[in-house]
Order: structure tokens, then sequence, then C-alpha cells
């Protein structure tokens, strides 16, 4: 069973601290984890998303949500009508963690088929959806993190352990898994039932407790409303970062001079990323770096989202990630395949543009897609291959080898 909250590949509710930030996606370097192939033969997507950022999706009824027990205090109750709000809405990978607290399309984690298709999904991972809750409640973003995070709150008023069950818990209380880590967070609402968003391929879903297996036990927070953080001066892509005493350099390298340190989960505003420095942390590797709208630079290992960050420019300095000639995607959630066909398992998907190293090129399988037809296709440096449709320059890439 896979819960996870968005961890920047590979289950960021799957390791230890801060459970997050990477999954074994990192596309654009070393990544993590190899992506196995996966056995359904699809279709060459279209560069729109099915669901348009921003459309509501359609929910499922549930009139048995809602604060089902006296006691909890005014936000917590506000937490639970919020978090039942949401039922019916999509489980994705990652969803829930943008700048601001709210739905957002997720991402493939690298590991589970079901999750390919997340990037397309607009909803919440767990911890997205209880971030989202008591965002709403308080007006304060004061469950920025993953469910560990969730879990080891300041805010936390009092805490249950897995032995006492959900006797004592009261609504908008939230409930935990994992062991030796937190994995999972899920909104108590009262008479034995819960609010969670639970895995890839399902939707947020009222359902009964379940206090044995890892359950790990209960926080009550001290939440009070307040005023929501504004977005960081100075212009660029708003993301935010994650983890503790995260730095910035003065160029996109560790071993140059500190510009800040982050205490906590921040906003930043970033300019444009490139490949730079190769950095290991939090056991993930990844070389891409972003420049923030100060002039400094964050590897992206400790910024929410992909490897390589969607809508943001390159800087210009990237080299071809594994050697090749450097080429980048059309569209979003491209996928690769093991062979020069669309019969071929797709190897792996890009939810949005993204920087590719081309080994050659050859003529295969003709393909219509988005109003043109091509034959050729792209062996890329970890030996996937792409139909030329999506990627960009000519049909027949210049300067690139035939195969």
């Amino acid at each position: 069973m896979r819960h996870h909250t968005l961890r920047r590949h590979v289950s960021p509710d799957r390791l230890v601290r801060p459970d997050r930030v990477v999954s074994a996606r990192r596309l654009a370097t070393g990544t993590a984890a190899a992506l196995s192939a996966f056995t359904l033969a699809l279709a060459v997507p279209s560069a729109a998303h099915a669901v348009s950022r921003g459309t509501v999706p359609e929910r499922a009824a549930d009139s048995g949500c809602g604060v089902l027990a006296p006691g909890a205090s005014a936000a917590a109750q506000a937490a639970v009508r919020a978090v039942c709000s949401q039922i019916g809405v999509w489980y994705t990978w990652g969803g829930g963690h943008g700048a601001t607290p709210g739905p957002t399309y997720g991402y493939y984690d690298g590991s589970d088929p079901a999750s390919k298709d997340d990037g397309s999904r607009y909803g919440f991972d767990c911890s997205g959806l209880t971030r989202y809750a008591y965002y709403q409640a308080t007006g304060r973003d004061i469950l920025d993190g993953t469910a560990s995070d969730q879990y080891h709150s300041s805010l936390a008023a009092q805490r249950f352990s897995a032995a006492q069950g959900d006797g004592p818990l009261l609504p908008g209380d939230l409930m935990f898994w994992g062991s030796g880590y937190i994995h999972h967070v899920a909104m108590y609402i009262g008479a034995g039932q819960m609010v969670e968003a639970y895995e890839s391929g399902t939707h947020i879903r009222r359902t009964a407790v379940r206090t044995g297996g890892d359950y790990a036990g209960a926080i009550r927070l001290a939440a009070t409303p307040g005023n929501p953080t504004p977005p960081p001066a100075g212009g660029g892509s708003v993301f935010q970062t994650w983890g503790t005493d995260v730095r910035t350099h003065s160029s996109p390298s560790t071993t140059s001079g500190v510009v800040n340190t982050f205490s906590g989960p921040t906003q930043v505003g970033v300019v444009c990323q490139e490949h730079a420095q190769s950095v290991t942390a939090e056991g993930y590797t990844n070389d891409a770096w972003s420049k923030l709208t100060n002039g400094s630079w964050m590897t992206n290992i400790y910024i929410k989202g992909p490897a390589w960050l969607p809508g943001v420019a390159d800087c210009g300095g990237s080299p071809a990630p594994g050697g090749g000639i450097s080429e980048s995607t059309w569209g979003t959630d491209v996928r690769t395949h093991t062979a020069p066909s669309l019969d071929a398992s797709v190897a792996d998907l890009f939810p949005q543009p993204t920087r590719i190293g081309v080994v050659c090129q050859k003529h295969a399988q003709s393909v219509s897609a988005e109003g043109y037809t091509n034959d050729a296709w792209s062996k890329l440096t970890d030996g996937s291959w792409m139909t030329n449709i999506y990627i960009k320059g000519a049909a027949w890439l210049a300067g690139v080898p035939t195969c």
C-alpha cells in the first residue's frame, strides 16, 4: 500500500526526513531510481491537459461527511468542513504543494504505474489535503510540508499514541501512519470516521479509521486564524522550498558562498534553472539548480516539484543530461518508448517541456499528432525513443546523426 505526500520523486512520504523532496523521477539528473518500463501502449498525448488548470473535478457527494462529534475548536471544525468539500477530488502525487495551498497537478512518482497519470490529475496528496484544509480554516499556511513534517509540527497542542486508538480524538485531529518514518496523514472527523487522500488512482474519500498496522498516533493543533504569507518580492515563478536550514549560494555550486539560509519552508521566486553541479542530499541526486530573484542559486532538490521545474526557463548554461546532443521537448505529458514505435512500452513521461540528450535519430513508425505527421524518432541517452514531433526543431533534427 503506497501512501504519500510529495517528496520530489520517490514517494515523499516514504523516506525519513524530510519525507518529501524527491522521487525516483528526478528526470534531468542522475535519476534516483531507474524508471521501469510501463507495459501499456499509449497514444501520443495531446499538448493540452485533459483537465484544465483550475477546473473543479466532478465530485461524489457524501452527505455523511462533516463534523460528526462535539468538542472541537472552531478552527478544527472549519478544517473538517474544508476537507469534506474535497470528497471525490483526485489523489495525485505531489498535489496541493504549490506556493499557495490548494489543488494542483501532480507528478509521476517514478515507481507506481498508477501514478503515470498524476501529471494530468488536479488534486491533492495526503499532506497537501490537510495543508489546504487548515489553510482554509485559519488563513495561514500552518501545515506546509510532508506527513512527517506535519506529525512533528510545533503547533501540536496534544499528542495521542497509537495505543490510545481513536477514543480520545476530536474532529480536526490529524492521524498518522508509519513505522520509523511517517508516510501518511488523514483527518479525523468524529464517529470513527476520517477523510484521506489515499493513493494514485483513487479519489479523496471518507472512510472508517484504521488504528492497526503501522498507525503511529495523532496530534491536535493549536491553530488560530491569521494572515496568509505574501508571495516573494521580485517577480519570477513562485515555488516553495522543503526542509530546514536550506542554503542558497552565489553560484550553482555548494562550494560557492552562502547567500541565505532558510530555517523552514519558504516561498521563493525562481527566474530560471540550469544543469550544473550534481548534488546528493536526502538520499537523492540532482544536477538542476534554480536562480532566484535575488541572484542567488538553490539546488532543485530543496524546491517542491519535479527535478526540472515546470514552466521555468533554462538559464542557458545547461549541457545535455547524460551526454548526447542537447534538445528540448514541446508540450505536456510527453512519453518516451522502449522502441521507436507507439506500440512499444512507455519508458518515461515528461509532464512539462524538458531538456533531453539525443544520441541519434532514425526513420521508423509514422506518427500523426498535433496536426503533423513524421516518421523520425530520436534515441535518448537513457536508451528510450521519442517521436521527433515532440522535440523542438525540424522534422529531421539538425546535427544529430542517423542511428
